[in-house]
């Protein structure tokens, strides 16, 4: 593991679960970009914070495949399991910080679990019914707007993912995915401020597009 601890950043506790209250507080550990949090096989037990950067939550297939089925963004958790090891790898998109919380043996925090749980459950269904989406465009339109969604409805968002990263989330190749974004380009509907920024010009089409 790629990390050091850092403290210059102190986000209130307010603004984390619950079950976080069962854990003392911890230094933020810093992860340079590329580099693994987790590994699939591992043991779970702990549960993560994204204080700044972005994490990629991904799989790799049998035939070496990667498929991703999560980002996660500032001021998200992650690393919630059913079982007692990682079924997923866990890596920082850039250079990220997390705050990682173990909870003590023993502890009964079921209560507490619930509405992370439900969180992650909510957020997987709404993974699938993006990929049954009959086409890229509107499945990148879905996906833009699920971005600009968790970045407080902005018009304008980062992506802190690369286009593979979009590709290998969406079921898309990285020529189709940037394909999509000329095209909404061309039509107006986002401007690309750089590679890895956008700006919603056209919000209700967008929205249209993605349903």
């Amino acid at each position: 593991m790629h990390a050091h601890t850092a403290s210059r950043i102190l986000p209130s506790r307010s603004s984390q679960p619950e079950v976080f209250d069962l854990a003392p507080l911890q230094p933020i550990s810093f992860f340079p970009a590329g580099s693994e949090i987790y590994a699939q096989g591992e043991k779970a037990g702990a549960f993560y914070q994204v204080e700044f950067g972005a994490v990629r939550i991904y799989r790799l297939l049998a035939d070496g495949r990667r498929q991703i089925s999560a980002f996660h963004l500032a001021g998200e958790t992650f690393g919630f399991e059913a079982d007692t090891t990682h079924h997923f790898f866990a890596e920082a998109i850039n250079g990220t910080g997390v705050r990682v919380f173990r909870i003590a043996s023993g502890a009964d925090i079921s209560r507490q679990l619930l509405p992370l749980a439900l969180k992650g459950l909510t957020r997987a269904q709404e993974h699938l019914l993006v990929l049954g989406r009959q086409n890229a465009i509107e499945r990148i339109a879905a996906f833009l707007i699920d971005m600009a969604e968790r970045q407080g409805g902005l018009r304008q968002v980062e992506l802190p993912m690369s286009r593979m990263d979009i590709g290998d989330y969406l079921g898309l190749t990285i020529e189709t995915v940037s394909r999509v974004f000329s095209r909404l380009k061309d039509k107006g509907v986002i401007r690309l401020l750089s590679q890895r920024s956008i700006e919603i010009v056209k919000q209700d089409a967008l929205q249209t597009m993605s349903e």
